[in-house]
């Protein structure tokens, strides 16, 4: 009897085992028709969307992002850039630290309100929590099956304060982005109910079918397949309008995506190029001297899905669209809005590529930016440097590696003492410039130290296995290690704890060189607190010269790197141990130069005591 009791307790643990760390993925699909009043920036809605449930849980309350009801006075996002002042985002304050949100007119404000909502036909109670719609479900929604919501809601278009709105600097009319009631993402990690306060969102993978009706002079670019190119114009030479009661309907339909964003304007050129072996990518701004250099991209950026695709995997969806319409720049599914004024073509194409690096990050594995947002922004920053390194090879040719400005720009502000740490929420940062170095510049370190620690060689088929295997999927931090960890063969936890919840710093020192026989003892000197592996450089008087790698105790493992050096393993430093020694054969007087990281990827502190002489 205790034997079947034991035999009935493995089976029940490796059930409940099995189920806690099972996968699975929610899905929403949408149909919308929307009717815009031009003339007072205001739309009318109705949507249907078929919500699966594919967890093991069942869902007794639901939920919905109104995002435009932030752009109100007194709302968080209001009452958060009054706390933060002249540390707030400076596209959202006037010059002298007041929000602009609380300056907003009641015709200028932004918002989303419900007229009607069922659940199966039938009408539900719900609450308005300023960005937040609470549903009381007339039905529960048990695991794996599907409902269907209706709703019709009205919404005024904001001026564009961030991210959304209408009449922006550069004149867009309509920047549509955020703008539906959309379904919150629920996963093992619960419902994901952040707050809009202007930074990082989430969703669910879903498929779109929208239908926009405006006025006739309007063009609209959208992150969709167009159905109906030739009822529309500017998409091809042969379209004939279909125009009823002075409007124009367009009809876009989106598979597997996270969102759909659009954007309208009477003056929009669009453009088109197909990429070999890609999407067919699409151009919508206004042509102008200011947008000059938009023609000059057309020959870059089917290289830059090539060097995307063979770096971290193919764009998987028919379509991009590069949008005029951003107060920078902002990705959405299949599209980015972006400023169109540029200095020159290398400035567009840095925003253009940033911005379409999203793809693969949030809107392709799409992790939560409002819990990681240095997986989306700091890995869409590596990507971005990598591709502009290769397209524009001039602009690093003096540089140790093509993440040196990053490399430069972390240690930079680590040296100041206003780091806060990763892993905090992307709205709560005490500073907009904390929130950026954590997110975009440590992010991006952390992909430059991992392949650092791991080597090159493993770090590609890391990023290339991590976008296969995780496509489609919200991975997390934890995914990503597992990953790194599996083929890199080496212990990373430490590294992923250090890089993520702390704000520690790398500061490594060439103590001591002393001569012992014909020999050099070297004495290194770890005056950090953020232990990794060391590479050190010698060059010899007679130009030849050596990698010594030092590989760190804890990763129970050495990179098996290719330098254009020879190179030699050393034992392991333990973390524990503040010095270490190591003997070079060949005395000091046949030593021409010494340093510590000599790629410079550490993010150092202090590059001055990693050199042999001072400089």
């Amino acid at each position: 009897m205790k034997k079947l009791f034991f035999i009935c307790f493995i089976v029940t643990g490796f059930s409940l085992q099995s189920q806690i760390h099972a996968y699975y993925q929610q899905q929403a699909d949408y149909k919308m028709d929307i009717n815009v009043d031009a003339k007072n920036f205001q739309y009318k809605g109705i949507q249907n969307i078929k919500y699966t449930n594919n967890s093991p849980d069942t869902l007794y309350v639901f939920y919905f992002h109104l995002y435009w009801n932030a752009f109100q006075p007194n709302s968080m996002m209001d009452q958060r850039l009054q706390q933060l002042g002249k540390n707030a985002d400076g596209r959202m304050i006037t010059p002298d630290g007041i929000s602009r949100v609380s300056q907003l007119k009641s015709n200028e404000t932004g918002y989303q309100k419900i007229s009607s909502l069922k659940q199966e036909g039938i009408p539900v109670k719900y609450t308005v929590e300023e960005t937040l719609l609470k549903v009381q479900l007339a039905r529960p929604i048990l695991p794996h099956s599907t409902t269907v919501f209706d709703m019709e809601w009205e919404a005024q278009v904001p001026i564009q304060i961030r991210r959304s709105g209408r009449n922006n600097s550069e004149g867009i009319d309509f920047t549509m982005t955020q703008w539906y009631p959309k379904a919150v993402e629920y996963d093992y990690e619960g419902w994901h109910t952040f707050d809009y306060i202007a930074r990082e969102f989430q969703g669910v993978f879903g498929n779109y079918d929208v239908k926009i009706t405006i006025d006739k002079n309007y063009i609209v670019g959208a992150g969709g397949v167009l159905q109906n190119p030739e009822e529309v114009k500017g998409y091809t030479a042969k379209a004939k309008p279909v125009v009823r009661n002075n409007k124009i309907v367009w009809h876009f339909k989106a598979e597997n995506i996270l969102d759909f964003a659009w954007a309208a304007d009477p003056d929009y050129t669009v453009e088109s190029l197909q990429v070999a072996e890609g999407p067919l990518v699409y151009l919508v701004y206004q042509k102008s001297e200011k947008t000059k250099y938009w023609e000059g991209s057309k020959a870059i950026i089917p290289q830059y899905f090539q060097i995307m695709k063979e770096n971290f995997g193919a764009y998987p969806y028919p379509v991009y669209s590069f949008i005029q319409g951003g107060d920078g720049g902002m990705e959405y599914g299949m599209c980015t809005m972006i400023m169109g004024n540029a200095e020159s073509l290398e400035d567009l194409a840095g925003l253009m590529f940033h911005e379409a690096s999203h793809s693969w990050f949030q809107q392709v594995l799409a992790t939560n930016e409002s819990m990681r947002a240095w997986m989306d922004e700091g890995f869409t920053s590596y990507a971005e440097d990598m591709v502009m390194a290769s397209i524009f090879p001039e602009s690093v040719k003096n540089f140790p590696n093509p993440y040196f400005k990053a490399v430069n720009a972390y240690a930079s502000f680590a040296r100041s003492g206003k780091e806060e740490v990763m892993g905090l929420l992307a709205d709560h940062y005490k500073a907009n410039n904390a929130y950026s170095r954590a997110s975009y510049t440590k992010g991006e370190m952390f992909l430059v130290r991992l392949a650092y620690i791991v080597g090159e060689q493993n770090f590609s088929k890391i990023m290339k296995e991590y976008f296969e295997t995780w496509k489609f999927k919200h991975p997390t931090d934890r995914d990503f290690i597992h990953i790194a960890q599996k083929i890199s063969q080496m212990d990373l936890k430490w590294y992923w704890n250090y890089m993520t919840y702390t704000t520690r710093q790398i500061d490594y020192a060439i103590k001591k060189v002393e001569k012992k026989g014909e020999n050099t003892v070297v004495t290194l000197e770890n005056s950090g607190d953020f232990p990794m592996p060391v590479e050190v450089l010698v060059i010899y008087t007679d130009n030849s010269q050596e990698i010594y790698n030092i590989p760190l105790n804890i990763m129970h493992n050495s990179k098996k790197q290719k330098y254009a050096a020879t190179s030699k393993i050393l034992p392991y430093w333990k973390w524990t141990q503040k010095e270490y020694s190591f003997e070079i054969p060949a005395s000091p007087d046949k030593i021409k130069f010494m340093m510590i990281d000599p790629s410079q990827r550490l993010g150092d502190i202090n590059y001055n005591n990693n050199v042999h002489p001072k400089q």
